[in-house]
């Protein structure tokens, strides 16, 4: 009968997959766009408000900046998504830039560039979950009233969607992530109809209210440095667009071509609604401000201040109109599931990290649906700190966000360069020479235009939050250092030598004994068994009452090994046993010890805390002695016959290998082995 955890996991995860159909859970094109390209499509629906409440700043006649700012942003982005073009084609393995960065500039980069993947990641989830509450909470006041809550049940949500597996998550969602391509195209289309063809005049819900700058009279300086930072706040659309390199394993073959061909489709589809609501804006007076409370001269008191996209639904399909509670109830959804491609790429990133040894083992592995579930859990609890720390704050939260993506795509700029280089001084051949050229530009153009955006991005948000992402950054970069660090250091320490190993000279076996019963007695007839040269039973004297029974019934049993009193004046019992194995060994450094524990073998959870402490400190502090060996002799009591073992083998077989799954008499580790008999004792 399987417990009550295993079937509420079996509810929510679905049966676990075998390895072998690792193969099935590959995507096609058709859904992997909603899977990798969420994050980037999902951009429009929080892109055009940072775009617009950063002009704010200046007026209302700042505005009449934010075509411009948007058409930077998209030739920014066309730029990017030929340049990754590049990278799916020449490195399909699915390191993206990690791997780009590693190959063709050294490990450190390739450590630079993981470290600011890593914190993007997260800031996407984040980010895209609080905009997310933010869209559904102006059609929705209840959910604006309880953000952070809702915010963080999505999260738990999304995690729990991806640890089914990767096609049953990019199924639930392909539905949502087309029908807001549909519902926004439409929208904009709509609109700019009604206003370009059929003369309306169409107002959004802000379009009358009058906004008073926040700082008057702003030099040119500072005005080209607000429109800067218009730019990088803008340039939040580009996030998501590395995920397709990182996720190439995951396309159906031809997996290069496929991923490929996604971005080509991701580019091409963000650019045309973020530049489309934008238009939208402009076409309907649209007006979308920092600070409601201190910008807006005479507004109502109880002003609530809606999102871009939701006044745009408004203006186009009216208000109480039921499109336009499928606007906000779809750009909701797709903000919640464009956290889905950090969920896609934050742990193939992991895995390939662990497998390098820059990261924890335990994130390369994978769980019962075949999904990287470590990375998945990592993920989810790293945002949902954020969302808690920083209140689902949009606009605090973007702050920190597009500095790690930005330094991964100059540095991956960078090693495609450099690729190309290599390629070049040994392809001989014209038409494949005038294709690395080529490619060389578009990398070359990538570097230099993302490296500006880098740049900007440092100057006008490093005192608004960046500096944090930064700050992480930096600390992921060192930690992953000391990892790999310390994996080099043990694996040197493990290496064999040339030289055969040298047998001990002498074995040397001691039985601890607290109590006269049957643990103790299995244990010396198990060290019996061993037939070590010497071998005496050890017991402390903590009382001296106690310790004339022990000798008493010691004597009466006719035990055939002499035990061994050792006094503790100060009532330890620790100290006394390592001074004594200390002792034994001092004689010879070629002969060894062996400490055989008596242990209690218990079924629940907190009989552990009734049970073998002494014996948990004892292994542990004999575990650092050199040439001591340390052996748990178990007694399994009978609430241990009730142990679920099915279970405890699944739970120890996601931990990561320690050791053969096979036993070394042949039969398999899932299989339980009963209790072994007392050894019949010797005569006398």
């Amino acid at each position: 009968m399987a417990s009550s955890t295993s079937l509420a996991k079996r509810l929510l995860l679905g049966r676990p997959f075998r390895s072998d159909r690792l193969q099935h859970t590959l995507l096609p094109k058709r859904i992997a766009l909603p899977v990798f390209a969420s994050d980037a499509l999902s951009s429009v629906a929080y892109a055009p408000d940072e775009i617009l409440l950063t002009l704010s700043i200046a007026g209302a006649g700042a505005f009449f900046y934010s075509p411009w700012i948007t058409l930077a942003v998209a030739v920014v982005m066309v730029t990017v998504v030929a340049s990754y073009r590049q990278n799916v084609h020449a490195y399909p393995s699915g390191g993206g830039d990690y791997e780009v960065a590693t190959v063709n500039l050294g490990p450190r980069f390739g450590v630079a560039v993981a470290s600011a993947l890593l914190v993007d990641y997260i800031l996407t989830v984040a980010v895209s979950v609080s905009a997310g509450v933010a869209n559904l909470g102006s059609v929705v006041p209840f959910v604006a009233e309880h953000k952070i809550g809702i915010a963080l049940a999505a999260i738990a949500l999304l995690a729990a969607l991806n640890l089914r597996g990767l096609r049953e998550s990019g199924t639930a969602f392909a539905i949502p992530t087309y029908l807001f391509i549909v519902v926004i195209l439409g929208m904009i289309i709509t609109g700019l109809v009604r206003v370009y063809l059929l003369g309306q005049d169409l107002r959004a819900p802000s379009a009358d209210i009058v906004i008073e700058a926040e700082t008057q009279h702003l030099t040119s300086f500072a005005f080209v440095f607000l429109l800067l930072r218009t730019f990088s706040s803008g340039c939040a659309a580009l996030t998501g667009v590395e995920a397709i390199s990182n996720g190439v394993p995951a396309f159906k073959p031809p997996k290069s071509k496929n991923a490929a061909t996604t971005l080509l489709l991701l580019g091409g589809i963000a650019i045309t609604m973020l530049v489309g609501m934008i238009m939208l804006a402009r076409a309907t007076h649209l007006q979308y401000v920092e600070d409601p409370l201190l910008q807006i001269v005479g507004g109502p008191d109880n002003y609530v201040q809606k999102t871009v996209t939701a006044q745009l639904g408004e203006t186009v399909f009216g208000s109480g109109s039921i499109l336009l509670y499928v606007v906000g109830v779809v750009t909701a959804l797709i903000l919640f599931l464009a956290a889905n491609t950090a969920f896609s790429g934050f742990p193939v990133l992991g895995s390939i990290l662990a497998q390098d040894r820059y990261l924890p083992r335990q994130l390369h592995t994978r769980g019962d649906r075949l999904a990287f579930s470590n990375g998945i859990f990592f993920l989810a609890g790293a945002a949902m700190l954020l969302i808690v720390s920083f209140e689902a704050e949009v606009t605090r939260l973007i702050q920190l966000y597009i500095v790690g993506v930005f330094v991964s795509f100059t540095l991956s700029q960078a090693g495609m360069i450099r690729h190309w280089n290599r390629l070049l001084r040994t392809q001989r051949d014209p038409g494949a020479r005038r294709r690395m050229f080529r490619s060389r530009g578009i990398n070359t153009f990538g570097m230099a235009l993302t490296g500006a955006v880098l740049i900007v991005v440092l100057v006008t948000k490093f005192l608004l939050g960046a500096w944090i992402a930064i700050v992480a950054m930096l600390v992921i970069y060192a930690g992953m250092l000391g990892i790999r660090k310390h994996y080099v250091r043990v694996a040197q320490e493990l290496e064999p030598s040339e030289e055969r190993p040298v047998l001990p000279s002498r074995n040397h076996a001691i039985v601890l004994v607290s109590k006269v019963h049957k643990p103790t007695l299995r244990a010396v007839a198990y060290a019996r068994a061993t037939r070590p040269d010497t071998l005496t039973a050890v017991t402390v004297n903590v009382d001296d009452k106690d310790t004339r029974a022990i000798q008493a019934e010691w004597e009466r049993r006719q035990v055939p090994v002499p035990l061994t009193v050792v006094d503790s004046p100060y009532r330890e019992i620790t100290r006394p046993i390592i001074d004594f194995v200390k002792g034994v060994r001092r004689g010879s450094p070629r002969d060894v010890v062996t400490v055989f524990i008596p242990e209690y073998v218990v079924g629940r959870w907190w009989e552990n805390l009734l049970h073998n402490q002494s014996a948990l400190r004892i292994k542990t502090r004999l575990l650092f002695e050199p040439g001591v060996m340390v052996t748990s002799v178990p007694w399994q009591l009978r609430s241990s016959q009730d142990r679920d073992l099915d279970r405890l083998d699944r739970d120890l077989s996601r931990a990561p290998a320690r050791g053969p799954r096979i036993r070394p008499d042949g039969v398999p580790a899932t299989v339980a082995a009963a209790p072994p008999a007392d050894p019949p004792e010797e005569p006398k």
